[in-house]
């Protein structure tokens, strides 16, 4: 039996990267605070920090497809963050399927809120770090293993 561990996801974006956490002992997914990115690339203090407070065995990374399966504008840009994730971490990488991860996140984010079970109104970092967080429970499904 293989010890439980802590995944680290994110979705990429060129404003902010979304992202989420969770472990393969319970397979439930957490938005975590997202980071910036901006034209002088991603906000590598942030990321640092969610990776030390959490220590994870390894991190998943939404990949842009389009409808028809072919790769999306940005997976260009995906890669390369995938490349200094590795880099600077030393760790696993994954890549999902991320189609429609925003869209689902932002359903469910707007249907908590009509609720009434959040409060506060949606911003555009909790629709990524959920949207972080519908990629990592699609790798907890068996996607992109």
């Amino acid at each position: 039996m293989t010890r439980p561990q802590t995944v680290l996801a994110f979705d990429f974006g060129l404003r902010r990267i979304g992202i989420a956490s969770g472990d393969t002992l319970t397979r439930a997914a957490a938005p975590r605070p997202a980071a910036l990115s901006g034209a002088a690339g991603p906000d590598w203090d942030t990321i640092a920090r969610e990776v030390r407070a959490l220590a994870p065995g390894l991190l998943i990374v939404g990949c842009p497809y389009n409808a028809d399966g072919s790769e999306g504008t940005l997976a260009r840009a995906v890669r390369q963050f995938i490349a200094e994730l590795e880099r600077r971490f030393a760790l696993p990488v994954h890549m999902v399927d991320e189609r429609f991860s925003s869209l689902e996140a932002n359903a469910a984010l707007k249907e908590r809120r009509a609720s009434g079970a959040r409060r506060r109104r949606v911003a555009r970092a909790d629709i990524d770090s959920a949207a972080a967080a519908v990629i990592l429970g699609r790798w907890f499904a068996g996607e992109g293993k």
